[in-house]
């Protein structure tokens, strides 16, 4: 029996670094079991693949602390635990680094200020110490337990550049005649190191209120759903937590309050904001039968609904979980980033030992200081951070974005891949269309014009007791209309055909064309030419008809979607080329198109199909999204290179989707692509200053500029630098936000 693969998503805590995140992935990768290790150092997440037989989450998590890091395996509101792990975590931050500040002032002022006071270099040893290793002692900790397992990240950096400024520092203060005898001055370098660690606690902070920030999607859909619930039982009304309501339940909802899970209404009515779903700011009306859905908020009504989904079954939770799982997964672009961070560290540290090197060789008379502050400034400037944050941070602020426009955007590749669609295929109904029939004209012959109202009753009565999809839209249409209640008798179902009753002794029919042969019924010249223009529109026509003559024509089709034509051409006018395929008939598919401007379709075309005709366009080079709403339309989705699934649509197509439009819009198509274009060129902008940075900060840090004028880069400055890398990277990615789409 195969074992199945579960795929689940942990948040991790502990990482500083985009070093970070690759170690926690391979020691997470290298566990007997696992298939598949992703992290993101911008979610603070790790998504595994593994097999529950071999390996247990229990695993991840003791191999994890055993480099310094944690995991939060217990599934239940992970998320708030680890906002509240990071909280704590930010605030201990914050306390060392004002602590670590007021004592570094002093050390910066007598380094560079009043060096030549008494006891100078004791007392700024004195102010260093606690600076270093007690405030600043996570560096030395995390470092030392890397390098336990062979790995290094940016606290390696870290603590390898101050540690080693602290400790020729200290040699100095207690050793000046070693380099009095060599006729050298013995420079201290305590103010640079506490500098440093000040530096780098500031960009942590920073970084990691910008970070927060990046989220806030996540955060406000949490936010909608409420904590507890007022649940009828035997023994009344009774507030019980959300946790424990059950399916079958009976609850109650009250005027403004947030509708806790879904379920249908048993009782009362109300009138429901259902924007976070639809994006409709109307509210719609709920009856008695009507669904209702969990963060959706009640106005002015009372009513009652029964559960039917809870706790993570919600479309809530599953909206939730598909942005928490986009925000985690990677983008293709960051699997090249993640190598390239990967051997970051100790290319760096050997780029310092080589400083080192050529400082001593060619330094001249001050070689070895020079030597010293110019591999410490190497090791401080070369931080991998900015290049770690730079895709995550921008996926996240564009997913987020997107989830608050109703653009559900299941992983990175789709968002990346998106700004490259030149094709898009569209299903017909559902996507273009409504897909749900409903009654365009009804056109009442002369003769029966008289007593329209009258016939209009008649026909009313007799499609109310009809089983015809088509006889829904005729009801909903005339139930427009105040009528007078007749009943009607003897309805009998003529199969193939429609429908037949009396009423008053005379035999009324609804039926299609057919009908006109069997009764030997003539339509006047009127109504043939209105046919005629009919036929131009793809209508499907029910004839109402008496035992003598044709009363009235009802025109019915699946209308199209508001703003379905205005997508297409504005995807048209981005040099989009746009197809129809639909299994309806030639005639419809023809007049959709005609409707809204699509010039290339084709009808009567079977699921397979689809996916043939996506591979045809794959094959020619375009790269291809495919819009659709069924089950039918799951197997192109998968094939398809972007794939988008209407939110009203198949639970099947949904799935297999990488983008769902939440309202079944398709004027979000655009503005996916749109959001996916902005996201990329943030990506890109982000990546260029993180390689820059790197590419310009190492040279000028190992003293590049040095024989030519004399300039050799302070570590303070390095360290300060280093921080606005970081900082800088994750405001990019917040620009996303205020953009418009």
């Amino acid at each position: 029996m195969a074992t199945t693969i579960k795929t689940q998503n942990f948040p991790v805590t502990g990482m500083t670094c985009a070093g970070c995140a690759v170690s926690v992935q391979s020691m997470i990768a290298a566990q007997n079991g696992v298939q598949q290790a992703e992290v993101n150092y911008a979610s603070q997440s790790v998504k595994i693949s593994f097999n529950p037989v071999t390996v247990k989450p229990q695993d991840f998590k003791n191999a994890l602390q055993g480099i310094g890091y944690d995991m939060i395996i217990d599934e239940e509101n992970a998320q708030e635990k680890q906002e509240e792990l990071q909280q704590q975590a930010y605030q201990a931050l914050k306390s060392n680094f004002m602590w670590a500040a007021i004592l570094t002032t002093p050390v910066v002022l007598i380094g560079m200020f009043w060096m030549d006071m008494p006891y100078a270099n004791e007392l700024m040893l004195l102010l260093t110490t606690p600076v270093l290793f007690f405030y600043g002692r996570s560096f030395f900790i995390n470092a030392y337990n890397q390098a336990k397992h062979g790995k290094a990240n940016m606290d390696s950096l870290v603590a390898l550049s101050t540690g080693i400024a602290y400790i020729f520092s200290v040699f100095n203060t207690f050793n000046p005649h070693f380099w009095h005898q060599r006729g050298l001055h013995p420079h201290v370098y305590y103010e640079a190191a506490a500098v440093v660690i000040v530096f780098i606690m500031l960009g942590k902070l920073l970084e990691g209120r910008a970070k927060s920030s990046t989220s806030t999607a996540i955060k406000k859909l949490i936010g909608l759903q409420p904590k507890t619930v007022i649940r009828l039982g035997a023994s009344g009304e009774e507030e019980v937590p959300i946790s424990q309501v059950q399916v079958g339940d009976l609850i109650l909802i009250k005027p403004g309050e947030k509708i806790p899970v879904d379920g249908r209404v048993a009782e009362g009515n109300s009138f429901v904001d259902e924007s976070m779903i639809s994006g409709e700011p109307i509210a719609v009306v709920k009856e008695a039968g009507d669904s209702v859905f969990a963060g959706t908020i009640n106005q002015k009504g009372s009513f009652k609904f029964t559960a039917e989904k809870v706790g993570q079954d919600t479309l809530l939770a599953q909206i939730i979980k598909l942005v928490q799982d986009a925000q985690g997964s990677r983008a293709p672009v960051q699997k090249l980033v993640d190598k390239i961070a990967g051997i970051f560290v100790p290319v760096v540290m050997l780029i310092a030992l080589l400083t080192f090197a050529i400082w001593m060789l060619f330094g001249g008379e001050h070689a070895f200081t020079h030597s010293l502050m110019a591999m410490v400034t190497v090791l401080v400037i070369a931080c991998p951070c900015a290049l770690g944050l730079a895709t995550p941070t921008a996926i996240m602020v564009g997913i987020g974005k997107g989830a608050e426009q109703g653009i559900l955007i299941k992983d990175a590749e789709a968002l990346e891949a998106g700004h490259l669609v030149n094709a898009i295929i569209l299903d017909k109904t559902g996507t273009i269309t409504a897909g749900h029939p409903q009654v365009q004209h009804l056109y009442w012959t002369k003769a029966a014009s008289a007593h329209a109202e009258r016939y209009e009753a008649v026909l009313l009565a007799i499609e109310q007791q009809s089983e015809h999809p088509l006889a829904e839209a005729i009801i909903k249409y005339l139930k427009q209309k105040t009528l007078p209640t007749v009943q009607v008798s003897q309805f009998n179902s003529l199969t193939g055909l429609g429908v037949e009753a009396v009423f008053e002794d005379e035999t009324y029919i609804a039926a299609s064309h057919q009908i006109l042969k069997r009764q030997n019924l003539v339509l006047d010249k009127d109504l043939q030419q209105q046919l005629a223009s009919w036929k131009e529109e793809a209508y499907t026509l029910v004839y109402f008809a008496n035992s003598k003559e044709v009363l009235a024509v009802v025109a019915i089709a699946d209308e199209l979607k508001a703003g379905s034509k205005e997508a297409i051409q504005q995807l048209q006018k981005q040099g989009i080329a746009v197809y129809m395929l639909t299994g309806d008939h030639e005639q419809t598919a023809k007049a959709v198109a005609k409707q809204t401007g699509i010039i290339h379709y084709q009808a009567d075309v079977l699921p397979a199909d689809k996916a043939a005709f996506v591979e045809k366009l794959q094959r020619e080079g375009k790269v291809v999204a495919m819009i659709g709403d069924g089950i039918n339309d799951s197997h192109a989705l998968a094939q398809a290179n972007v794939s988008i699934a209407m939110g009203k649509g198949s639970d099947i197509a949904i799935d297999v989707a990488k983008i769902t439009l939440v309202s079944s819009d398709l004027r979000l198509v655009p503005k996916a692509l749109q959001l996916s274009s902005q996201t990329v060129r943030t990506i890109r902008q982000n990546l260029f200053w993180a390689f820059i940075y790197n590419l310009v900060g190492i040279p000028l840090a190992a003293g590049i500029l040095y024989p030519f004028n004399g300039f050799l880069l302070n570590p303070m400055l390095a360290g300060a630098a280093m921080a606005l890398s970081s900082v800088s990277v994750v405001t990019n990615s917040l620009r996303l936000k205020f953009l418009t789409s």
